[in-house]
């Protein structure tokens, strides 16, 4: 069991939204959970499910231990960018998952890692997120790092911190962007109604910044580079969205309907810029547009005003 203890900051909060916000990893129903279980006090009594702390009050939140799970090193293929014995960089292709999760027990990035590795990989994510420093969404393809120790890990989470790990897409927009580059500078927070999705909450949301530029332009699309100053879940996608122009093929925050020949959004991490843990080298790494990808882009410079893809 860990216990937490937590700082009301805000007025009018309810205690569940709270502890999905400060505690990482939890989501609101998880917080919910706990609330009914009697694992959160608020000024050392059971807090109530409704419960509404005000700024400056004290919740005590208990976590239970995660249940064991055992995942197995599964001989996956992998398109590695770079290895040495502090961290690996792999191009993840488009349908990968990251890690286990229900739905996904195995068959996943982390199972590919634990056989590629031989089990030599940070702990510090836990059982599930072994060597995991970030992470990108099954449909999204290209560069993530893995920490292979735990020094390594908590110099690469240090830098995804403060910034200095530099990570770059390339994506298609829905639409004519009418500059050239641009800040989106909105929190990033789960959506109120849909927990599975994400929002622009300028409320309750945590800071999110991205910066795009224009690479070339299409008939009613637009490809761009998008730089990632921090790392919401979903934020390219969300801020892209929040905006007007919705990634090409994204069914959650675009259009419903599918695109054919594209397996969720287009979009692609292209470059990496970090400093290495161990010998202080400031390391940058790029993978190419995957085939799927140019074959978008050849499709758009082909079509005609109107023509759908």
């Amino acid at each position: 069991m860990t216990t937490l203890t937590l700082t009301a900051d805000r007025e009018g909060e309810r205690a569940d939204a709270l502890l999905s916000r400060l505690v990482p990893n939890l989501t609101r129903s998880s917080a919910q959970k706990l609330l009914e279980q009697g694992l959160v006090t608020l000024e050392g009594t059971p807090a109530r499910k409704n419960a509404r702390p005000t700024p400056g009050q004290t919740l005590t939140v208990s976590l239970p231990d995660p249940e064991p799970i055992d995942i197995l090193p599964q001989n996956i293929p992998l398109d590695v960018i770079y290895e040495d014995g502090d961290l690996i960089v792999v191009n993840k292709p488009v349908g990968l998952v990251v890690h286990p999760a229900p739905g996904h027990p195995d068959g996943t990035l982390v199972n590919a890692l634990l056989y590629h590795c031989k089990n030599s990989l940070s702990g510090i994510n836990g059982a599930l997120r072994p060597g995991i420093v970030h992470r990108i969404d099954r449909d999204t393809s290209g560069l993530i790092i893995a920490a292979k120790n735990d020094s390594s890990h908590l110099s690469l989470a240090a830098q995804l911190q403060d910034h200095s790990l530099s990570r770059t897409y390339e994506a298609v927009a829905v639409g004519g962007l009418k500059e050239d580059s641009g800040t989106i500078d909105a929190p990033i927070g789960r959506h109120p109604a849909d927990r599975k999705r994400m929002a622009v909450d300028r409320k309750n949301g945590r800071p999110a910044v991205t910066h795009w530029s224009v690479l070339a332009r299409y008939p009613g699309y637009t490809h761009v580079e998008c730089r990632l100053e921090t790392g919401r879940t979903h934020q390219i996608r969300v801020h892209m969205s929040s905006i007007g122009h919705p990634l090409l093929g994204d069914t959650v925050y675009g259009a419903k309907k599918p695109v054919p020949g594209l397996a969720g959004q287009c979009l692609h991490a292209r470059r990496l810029r970090f400093v290495h843990p161990s010998t202080g080298e400031t390391m940058e790494l790029e993978c190419p547009l995957p085939p799927w990808f140019r074959t978008i882009l050849d499709r758009l410079n082909a079509a005609r005003p109107g023509r759908p893809l």
